[in-house]
């Protein structure tokens, strides 16, 4: 079992038992923190993220289309009833010169009355029809159209959140930067009021410790407010709200792909890419599409069958009237001979909708190669970025405390402890940025390469 499904089972059994034993009005502000990691927060996704939500409801939706498309096989049962009230009765004609007719004129004469009712019981059954047998292909069709549009879903799911659950240890360590770089200059600042004080620094050195400090400050501020955007970002995503408190667990760590697992991934790509795999269903439902409008030519065979009740009167007495009984059974044949070529430029644009699908897929296939190839340079390029970064850090590091030592000992300037800690939080910075482009862009790649999992 994968960790992600684990995660999936616990985080289940969790939320059902703080359901269970959570008060009828609880207080928002005396809510547990959720502690989220990046796989209870996918787990968290898989389980309630709406868009997946919508997903679900398609399958649903996709089996009552396999049922609706094998309605049509099966026999038609009706029921109808009717009343008719008569304003003006029907009349029959009869003929002169006949015994019930002896005069030399055509006599006319009323029949029935004035209420008439009726009741039916009818029965259709498809003996032949081609429309029938492809919509069933078709609903098929759609229903793994579904699911793969499910499972599509559940990868996009996967990559967003790992996206915005990247973004948000991102900011939390920029968060940790700035705050180191502020403490530095907090001490800096300390350190040369201090001096002031016994006169072994300028006033301008107190000063320029003042103006960094009321620099470095909004720079934190700033990156705190970022921090908690990516935090409600990652919330909107799992669909929790936005006053749920949470704990973020986890750090970015680079790992790296193995070549011989790339080469294998691109070279399958084409035939799990979700969307590729989509757009080949569309194509198949598509072809199917135009099976049924050809079908509009052929001939459709009927078996059908009724019971009708029939009965007039004028009294309104029911129990006493008389009913007619009418029983019948046969077949009903149809060939359309010409529809004005209705059928033929039906067919016509439903081969145009078949070959723009095609099209797009083949577009689709193209731009997938570019995409996992540029995603496949990003990666490459990141991992410079970091290496070059690491090597930074160390440097800017050592910078710094040197010049911590050299400013206290009065060798060294003010000046040159800024400097240095500007260098190192700028190095911090690109390495954690670096490493952020590089999780992004895996994420991407394996989702383009159909690995998302």
């Amino acid at each position: 079992m994968s960790r992600i499904r684990i995660s999936y089972v616990l985080l289940s059994f969790a939320l059902f038992c703080r359901a269970w034993a959570a008060p009828a009005a609880a207080d928002p502000a005396a809510q547990e923190p959720l502690v989220l990691s990046m796989d209870t927060a996918i787990a968290m996704a898989l389980q309630q993220n709406r868009d997946l939500l919508i997903a679900g409801e398609e399958r649903v939706k996709a089996d009552a289309q396999v049922g609706e498309a094998k309605s049509g096989a099966y026999p038609q049962l009706t029921v109808a009833g009717q009343y008719m009230r008569y304003l003006k009765k029907q009349v029959m004609f009869l003929p002169p010169g006949n015994a019930i007719n002896p005069t030399d004129r055509t006599l006319l004469f009323e029949i029935g009355s004035n209420n008439a009712y009726s009741g039916a019981l009818q029965l259709s059954q498809a003996l032949y029809s081609r429309k029938v047998g492809v919509a069933l292909q078709i609903a098929k069709t759609y229903r793994e159209l579904a699911k793969e549009s499910y499972t599509a879903a559940q990868q996009g799911v996967i990559r967003d959140t790992r996206k915005a659950f990247y973004q948000v240890l991102l900011a939390k360590k920029l968060v940790e930067v700035n705050r180191q770089g502020l403490e530095v200059i907090q001490a800096n600042y300390q350190n040369v009021k201090a001096q002031y004080r016994v006169g072994a620094a300028a006033e301008y050195d107190l000063l320029r410790a003042e103006v960094q400090l009321a620099n470095t400050e909004p720079m934190l501020i700033s990156a705190e407010n970022t921090y908690q955007l990516a935090v409600n970002a990652l919330k909107n995503l799992l669909a929790l709200p936005l006053d749920q408190p949470v704990v973020i667990e986890g750090e970015m760590t680079f790992t790296e792909l193995p070549a011989e697992v790339a080469q294998q991934a691109e070279a399958q790509a084409l035939a799990v890419n979700p969307t590729i795999k989509q757009l080949a269903l569309q194509e198949q439902m598509l072809d199917k599409n135009i099976a049924i409008e050809k079908a509009g030519a052929y001939p459709t065979l009927y078996g059908i069958g009724s019971y009708i009740w029939q009965s007039q009167d004028n009294t309104f007495k029911f129990n006493h009237y008389l009913w007619a009984n009418t029983i019948n059974a046969g077949v009903s044949l149809s060939c359309p001979l010409f529809d004005g070529f209705r059928t033929r430029n039906r067919v016509q644009q439903a081969k145009v909708e078949r070959n723009k699908v095609h099209y797009t897929r083949l577009k689709v296939e193209e731009g997938l190669k570019v995409q996992i190839q540029a995603g496949a340079l990003r990666m490459m390029e990141a991992r410079k970025r970091m290496s070059g970064q690491e090597k930074n850090i160390e440097q800017a590091q050592k910078a710094v405390r040197i010049a911590q030592t050299r400013f206290k000992s009065g060798v060294g300037t003010q000046l040159e402890l800024l400097d240095a800690q500007v260098a190192m939080t700028r190095s911090q910075t690109n390495y954690a940025q670096a490493l952020y482009d590089y999780l992004v862009s895996k994420t991407e790649w394996e989702y383009a390469t159909g690995t998302s999992r």
